[in-house]
């Protein structure tokens, strides 16, 4: 019986999607809830998984093509056995920029190939990789693409790989002169053409200014320090950052609403729940998960729910509820060693606060000089309806929470 695969309904946010690989050819086998292929829409990458064991019996969609919902991508026959042995499958004309090895690709077979994340299928494709030589760190015993690239770093000559096809040419490209001067053109991915257009968007119809602090982590480090091991023997997750900095910024939102308040024409409407976005850089771009309803959640969900979503967003496996929505967004440029930076908001938001790097600098405390942790804290915000002075007492607020985290675990 043949079976037509169809784009799954896209939400509502989402009008099309790009479909930008195809994981079958026609005359391969594919199993129950294997991927088929990966749909780019502008927040996430979604897999068209197949609904029965069969052969894949014809695609209608080229690799780049715009679809859209309910669109027949391809044509499978269920319970029918492979046309061909699986070594002469191996070799197809569509596939033999690929491999010609007498096995099926190694992304096709391995460690359960279906449910390897859009991010690790690449590397594992491009690299010609097997993956059952690679130690999986992932939940179930996944390979994530960290596992990738630490086995790439490591070991890049014992590395497996596929055997080149005969036909292919020695080389791909001319070979270029030394010192000549090339350039390469590259179509922005959906995922960060959305990004441009929404920063473009946000920075022509919000008044944004930023306003700076700086912020003295020694007690915060103290605490942190004092009871990391327990918290992470007792709740399975490392204490981090980020816990006391979406708790401090709830504390200083419960004192300034119209931090957490967003514009919808004339009226300002003002989020009586707290919905803190936290910015994650993937390989495709910046996207910011969702921690929901963040003041009812203790300091161990908080660092669950952020680690997941930064394991989900490597991955390649967030959902679109995952990224909608948010009243207020965090995002760290320190992991990557800013020390300020102006954060633009992410609308239709009002504010988002910047985190930077902890750097030991001398202050003067008390009378005296003493090296302390420093951070430099940056809230960028819509002036339209937020004033300097709440947005600098809002900013002030979760200085003060953090140089004295004892207020927030008191609530006073």
């Amino acid at each position: 019986m043949n079976t037509e695969i169809r784009v799954p309904q896209l939400p509502e946010s989402v009008a099309d999607a790009t479909l930008v690989a195809w994981h079958k050819q026609p005359g391969d086998s594919i199993r129950r809830d294997e991927n088929l292929a990966d749909l780019e829409t502008d927040k996430v990458v979604l897999e068209v998984p197949a609904p029965a064991n069969g052969i894949v019996r014809e695609l209608r969609v080229q690799n780049g093509a715009v679809v859209t919902s309910g669109q027949v991508l391809a044509v499978i026959e269920e319970g029918a056995a492979p046309a061909k042995p699986a070594a002469a499958l191996a070799v197809k004309p569509a596939a033999a920029a690929k491999t010609s090895a007498p096995a099926p690709a190694a992304a096709e077979e391995g460690k359960d190939s279906g449910k390897f994340s859009p991010s690790v299928r690449r590397l594992v494709e491009e690299n010609q990789l097997d993956p059952g030589a690679i130690p999986a760190s992932g939940r179930d015993g996944r390979l994530t693409k960290s596992d990738i690239v630490g086995y790439l770093g490591k070991k890049p000559a014992e590395a497996p790989l596929v055997a080149a096809p005969a036909s292919r040419p020695a080389a791909a490209r001319p070979p270029v002169a030394a010192g000549a001067r090339t350039e390469q053109r590259v179509p922005m991915t959906r995922l960060r053409a959305r990004i441009a257009q929404r920063l473009i968007e946000a920075q022509s119809t919000q008044a944004l200014l930023t306003t700076f602090n700086e912020v003295d982590l020694t007690a915060t480090q103290e605490l942190r320090s004092r009871y990391k091991e327990r918290f992470e023997k007792e709740h399975g997750v490392k204490l981090g950052f980020m816990s006391f900095f979406v708790k401090a910024a709830i504390e200083a939102l419960k004192r300034y609403p119209v931090m957490n308040a967003s514009v919808d024409g004339n009226d300002i409407i003002y989020h009586e729940y707290y919905d803190i976005g936290v910015a994650v850089s993937t390989d495709r771009g910046l996207i910011v998960p969702i921690v929901r309803d963040a003041d009812t959640k203790a300091f161990a969900v908080i660092e669950k729910e952020v680690s997941d979503y930064a394991r989900k967003a490597r991955e390649g496996s967030l959902a679109i509820e995952d990224l909608t929505g948010g009243t207020f967004t965090i995002t760290n440029g320190g992991v990557f060693g800013s020390l300020m930076s102006t954060p633009i908001v992410n609308a239709p938001q009002s504010a988002i606060l910047g985190m930077h790097k902890i750097q030991d600098r001398p202050m003067v405390v008390n009378g005296a000089v003493a090296v302390r942790p420093m951070m430099y804290l940056a809230v960028t915000y819509d002036h339209r309806i937020i004033d300097g002075r709440d947005a600098v007492r809002f900013l002030v607020a979760i200085k003060d929470a953090l140089e004295d985290p004892g207020r927030m675990l008191l609530g006073i």
